[in-house]
Order: structure tokens, then C-alpha cells, then sequence
């Protein structure tokens, strides 16, 4: 059945239509989620998907009324697909009902355990539990049987943290904070629980002498620093925080990070890195019909002062920057978008969910889609009891131009799935807007959508990706932020590359996420090409990944290119480390900040070989490859010679005489040169 919110929402429609004429950018993307009311997030990054875990409040409810934990995720930042309940709160046996308050979940040795806020049935207050699943998304199951922490009427909020050492740390609290040190297992603890001393220098003081500590902690570590968040002085909330040197104090108040705002009476915040960006997560009552009882988690980037404090986040409207579009040629799932009006989730009959309970001018909005250079075919999966209706296909507004029209017709029951298509007209980046129309009532459901035509890459054997950038950008964004569009002005191959700009640091360039495909301990081959079109410049190519709680990065291949000219960066066979997670691999520069172009970018499987050896630019002479010759690329070039080279570019580097081939009167030439006997190598050399 229809929620309560979506009589709320009428009164937002009825709005939104007298403003029709207003542009796109007018059309809020926070909350995150639209479908029903959620509060308390915990986000958490992991294999490259950023995660939100939330708690659910009912609607219509005057208290605080929280049946289960939902789940999000999003892999861009704007557009998320939501995982349904992951876990009820009847998971629990020994738990009451309409209890289940803020939770978070973690990561140890692929297994997730999910600490929870729940009040026994026996009585008592409330206690902390825990749940654990093989994945991120469930299903989990009650890992004791009973209560890890609790009860106590103080015993609520749970955040957990594991430091370097491999030590868990669980706090939680209200009014106090509290801690316990978790065992290896995640599901016992060692000692006590400890009550922290809430000084004034360590936790602020309001004008009545008590501490600015409320609830809702959230525990964690940067560099040499700790952090604990916290809602801070009692109603309404805000959010504070306080650092330290070690896990367990001495605390040192920082200040307010997020005022008092937002319909809600209460906040409750989370913060995590992904992809280069750090991200504030809180809860506020901005939905229709949204307060203290009816809360909707809202994200927002953000970046850290120079010496690691927390700036002052205001609440918005757009939420955080869209990291890259979305690729409407690959299968994409119904429940995930940016925002949507009137529509619900099921469980789905094909695994997963489904959109559910559409009605006519219903509508979900697809944040930033890349047709690159054209689509010519939508199809969905459709179901319905009922007569169907239509999918209308709009972009950059929801009455915006119309690309399409998909009819649906129905198929005698609500899961029982058939795939219908229409011809299309679109290229370029939109948003793309699906508007259901029909009679009265339900209409039809749908599991997912995709788009055919000239945009989709097509490729050949043993290869995973190659982006050529002649339809689309193929999931490729920038890296820092930096800009990264399609481009006619130069080109290795074809008719485009990628030029990518607005550089401030060497650091940033052009990247792109591995998929599943790469697995961690195989060995794969990747190449780019990369030019910069007024600076000689030395380019990488390099993977980076997490191992635990690091980041870490691993040249592929480093190349300097002459200004103007394209040079190839190539690892063939180049092995992805073990038990890596969340890989990316990237363009960027030794130094500098200039714009450059990027093009051809491959990955492949172990065995194919990649190099072109008339477009690999090399130092003749140079063959170790670090940028003057010495006595060492001497003893390289023998190595080279007489066992064979590691690489391309260093057996080009050692054909001094540029024939084509490395011959002995190769390296007489690169000896006569360390003695200083020629200044020179031929001008044959390329």
C-alpha cells in the first residue's frame, strides 16, 4: 500500500507543478531517499561502493516508532539504489518491538557485523546488539542470542572503529559517552565498559555548566588524530566533536561541525573517505510531513582544514557533486536513482527489488546519464496485474523533451516480468526523467532498464574495457575533481579523446573503477595514451587500491612525452596484488598542473599483449628508465641483450642506433657515449 508520505508528497507535486517552468537544477537531490523515512546513517565504503545503512522511522508515527535497518548505496554519490530492509528487527529474538535505533555496520576479515540499538524484552532500557553477515547487504543473523552490551538506559547509539594495531573500539552512550574493547571475533569484548570523563575542556560546557556530549557518537581515525562526533546540546541537537591523540582520550573539544537546522529536533552524523572525497552523513525532517518522528538522511562532501579540523557543513539541497555519470548501456536497476515522486520498493521476484505501486505522474529522475554519442533503444523489465500504462523517457526536467514513449502493457500479475522496448533519440549528458503514465491506480511495475545504440562500446576478444571516447566517456571521471570531457581537438586514434583540465596538482588526471572482472592475484594487461599539448611531461599510469584501513599505489608504467606527442602507457601481464579491494586505475603526471589528453585506454586479460611499439616514445639511451644515462643503463642494456628486455620501452631506449632492433653495436654506441667519445646518438633514432 501507498505510504503516509505520499499524501505529503501530493502537496510537493501540487507545488511543483505550478512551478513547472522552473529549470532542473531547482529540483532538490537531498535527502537521498524520497521512498520512506530514514534517520541515524552509517555509511561505510567498501570494494569500492559507498554504502549507507539507516535507520527506518515509520510514518505518521508521534514516537519514535523503527521497525528494521535499510540499506543504500551509490557508486557516484547522486544516484542510489536501494537494498530494502537488511535487517528486521525481529532478527532478534530477545528484542521488543518498534526499538530499533541507530546502528553500524563494519568490515573484519569479509565478514560485516552490524551493533545495533534495541530495547530487550525483558526490560531493563536498552542494549547494544550485534548481527553479522557474509555481505554488505545481508542477510544477517543475531551473532549471540542476546545482548553484547546492556541493558542500561544509557546504552544506545554504537559506533565502532578498528585501529591500525587490529584493536575494536565500541562506543556508544547517552547522556555519557562509554567504550568497550572489542576481541578479534567482533562479538565479545575484553575488560569493562569504561565511562568516559566528560571535562569541559574535552567536551565543551553550555551556559548551565553541562557537557555538549548528548548521544549519537561516531568514532574514527585520520592520520595520527581521533575523532569522535557526537549530537551535542540537547534539543535541538546539533553536531560536535572532539579529537585526541589515542583511542580512549585525553579528548580536546573542536567545536560545532553542524548547527541546529532541519525540522528535525535531533541529528545524527557519520563521516568516511571514498574516492579522494570526505563525505558528512546526518539526518533531518525535510521530506513532506518530515520532523523529529519522520527523518530523512542527507549526505554532503566536504574537506578538512589544513591542520584536520572539521569545517562548519550547513544542510543543502543538491548534496554532493555527482563523482561520474551513469552508464545507461549497462543493465541498471529500477531502484536506483537520485529522486523519485509517488513510487515505492518491493522485493522482486528476480532477487533484489523493484519499483512498486506506480501511479499516473509518478516519476523517477536518473542523475547526470552519458549517451555519449547517441541511443536509439530503451527496455525495461515490466510487470502488471492490471493494464499497464506508459513510461514517458524525459530529459534535464520532468516535463522536459520527450525522447521517447514506452507502452506497457499487462502480463496477469504484479512479478511476472516481461521486457518491452521503444525506439529513442538522445545523446550527450542528461538527466534522464522515466515518467509513468496511465489510468487510475496501480499501473505496473519495473526491475530494471537499459539503453542500445552507436553510444554502447563494442569489444573484442579478451578485452574488458577500451575507451576510445568516440560515443561516451565509458566510466571515466576525474580524479580530484578535476574536469574530464570528450574532445575533437586531439586524438591518438579515431576522432576523440579525453581532455582533462582544471588541474591543480600532478596528482589528479583521469580514472576509472575496475569492475568485478579484475580479480586480485591475476595478472591483466592495461594501456593508455596520454599527451600534453605545450609541456614535456612525464605521465603514469598506476593502480590504486585498498589493503585494510591503506590506500595504496602502483605504477604500471611511467613515460615522458615531448609536447604535442602521444605516448603509450603499457603493463602487459602486470599482476593485481592480493586480497586487494576497491581498484581503480588512473592517468596522472610526475609534476605539474597543465591540462593533457588521454586516449585508448585498455584493460585486458593476462596474455594479450598491448604494446604498439611505433607509438611508445623513449629516451634513447635511457634504458633503466629513470631519466638520464648513466653507467647502469649500460649494464641494463647487457642484461637486456643477452636475456631478453622486461619491456618495450626499454628495449627501444637500447636500440641507440634506432634500426629497429637491439644489436651489440647498440650498446658500442651507448659505451662511447658514457666515455664521452659522441655527444649524440644517430638521427635515425626516433
Amino acid at each position: 500500500m501507498k505510504k503516509t508520505l505520499r499524501s505529503a508528497a501530493a502537496l510537493m507535486a501540487a507545488a511543483a507543478l505550478a512551478l513547472s517552468s522552473a529549470p532542473a537544477a531547482a529540483r532538490a537531490d537531498n535527502p537521498l531517499v524520497q521512498t520512506s523515512y530514514t534517520s541515524d546513517p552509517a555509511p561505510l565504503v567498501y570494494d569500492g561502493v559507498f554504502y549507507m545503512y539507516t535507520g527506518h522511522d515509520a510514518d505518521g508515527a508521534k514516537d519514535y516508532v523503527m521497525p528494521d535497518w535499510k540499506c543504500f548505496s551509490s557508486t557516484d554519490m547522486q544516484n542510489w539504489t536501494d537494498h530494502g530492509t537488511i535487517l528486521p528487527e525481529s532478527t532478534f529474538e530477545w528484542a521488543g518491538e518498534n526499538s530499533a535505533w541507530a546502528a553500524q555496520c563494519i568490515e573484519r576479515d569479509g565478514k560485516f557485523y552490524m551493533y545495533v540499538t534495541v530495547v530487550p524484552k525483558n526490560g531493563g532500557g536498552r542494549a547494544i546488539g550485534v548481527a553479522v553477515a557474509d555481505s554488505p547487504i545481508g542477510p544477517f543473523k543475531d551473532a549471540l542470542g542476546k545482548p553484547l552490551c546492556g541493558p542500561d538506559w544509557a546504552f544506545i547509539d554504537p559506533t565502532v572503529f578498528i585501529d591500525n594495531d587490529g584493536q575494536a573500539y565500541l562506543y556508544f552512550g547517552n547522556p555519557n559517552p562509554y567504550y568497550v574493547k572489542l576481541n578479534k571475533d567482533m562479538i565479545s569484548y575484553s575488560g569493562s565498559v569504561t565511562k568516559v570523563d566528560m571535562t569541559p575542556e574535552g567536551f565543551g560546557s553550555k551556559a548551565d555548566g553541562s557537557r555538549m556530549y548528548v548521544e549519537g557518537p561516531w568514532f574514527y581515525r585520520r592520520g595520527d588524530m581521533y575523532y569522535l562526533l557526537y549530537a551535542a546540546n540537547g534539543i535541538p541537537e546539533n553536531i560536535a566533536y572532539s579529537t585526541a591523540p589515542g583511542p580512549t582520550g585525553p579528548w580536546t573539544y573542536r567545536g560545532v561541525i553542524m548547527p541546529s537546522e532541519g525540522r528535525s529536533f535531533t541529528n545524527h552524523c557519520g563521516i568516511v573517505d571514498y574516492e579522494g572525497h570526505s563525505y558528512f552523513a546526518y539526518h533531518n525532517g525535510d521530506l513532506p510531513g518530515g520532523n523529529g518522528f519522520q527523518r530523512s538522511v542527507c549526505v554532503e562532501e566536504f574537506t578538512y582544514n589544513a591542520d584536520g579540523t572539521i569545517p562548519t557543513i550547513k544542510m543543502s539541497k543538491s548534496g554532493p557533486a555527482q563523482l561520474r555519470p551513469l552508464d545507461p548501456f549497462q543493465k541498471t536497476e529500477a531502484e536506483c536513482f537520485c529522486w523519485e515522486e509517488g513510487i515505492e520498493t518491493e522485493s522482486c521476484s528476480e532477487g533484489g527489488l523493484n519499483i512498486a505501486n506506480i501511479e499516473n505522474g509518478d516519476y523517477v529522475k536518473i542523475k547526470g546519464v552519458d549517451f555519449g554519442d547517441g541511443a536509439d533503444t530503451f527496455t525495461a523489465s515490466v510487470a502488471s496485474a492490471t493494464s499497464g500504462g506508459k513510461i514517458e523517457l524525459h530529459i534535464d526536467k520532468a516535463d522536459g523533451e520527450l525522447i521517447g514513449t514506452c507502452d506497457v502493457p499487462g502480463t496477469d500479475g504484479w512479478q511476472s516480468w516481461q521486457e518491452v522496448s521503444t525506439q529513442v533519440e538522445v545523446s550527450g549528458q542528461h538527466d534522464l526523467y522515466m515518467k509513468f503514465t496511465g489510468e487510475s491506480g496501480f499501473l505496473f511495475n519495473m526491475d530494471w532498464w537499459k539503453f542500445s545504440g552507436a553510444g554502447a562500446p563494442v569489444l573484442e576478444e579478451g578485452v574488458l574495457f577500451h575507451s576510445t571516447f568516440e560515443r561516451s566517456l565509458d566510466s571515466w571521471s576525474g580524479r580530484g575533481g578535476v574536469s574530464v570531457e570528450r574532445s575533437a581537438d586531439a586524438f591518438a586514434k579515431g576522432e576523440k579523446s579525453a581532455f582533462v583540465s582544471g588541474r591543480t596538482g600532478a596528482w589528479q588526471g583521469v580514472i576509472r573503477k575496475l569492475s568485478k572482472d579484475f580479480l586480485p592475484g591475476e595478472s591483466y594487461s592495461f594501456s593508455a595514451m596520454a599527451m600534453s599539448p605545450e609541456e614535456n611531461t612525464k605521465f603514469h599510469l598506476t593502480l590504486q587500491y585498498t589493503l585494510g584501513e591503506d590506500v595504496i599505489y602502483k605504477k604500471i608504467d611511467s613515460s615522458l612525452a615531448p609536447a604535442g606527442q602521444w605516448v603509450q602507457l603499457c603493463g602487459n601481464d602486470f599482476r593485481l596484488p592480493e586480497e586487494a579491494q576497491d581498484m581503480y586505475v588512473y592517468v596522472e603526471t610526475d609534476e605539474g598542473d597543465e591540462d593533457f589528453y588521454a586516449d585508448e585506454l585498455i584493460g585486458a586479460v593476462s596474455g594479450t599483449d598491448l604494446a604498439e611499439p611505433e607509438q611508445i616514445y623513449a629516451l634513447p639511451g635511457d634504458v633503466d628508465q629513470n631519466g638520464r644515462i648513466s653507467v647502469f643503463d649500460l649494464i641494463c642494456a647487457k642484461v637486456g641483450y643477452t636475456e631478453g628486455f622486461s619491456s618495450p620501452r626499454r628495449s627501444k631506449s637500447a636500440d641507440t642506433d634506432g634500426n629497429g632492433e637491439v644489436v651489440l653495436n647498440d650498446l658500442v654506441l651507448l659505451q662511447r657515449y658514457l666515455l664521452g667519445s659522441i655527444s649524440a646518438f644517430p638521427d635515425s633514432m626516433n
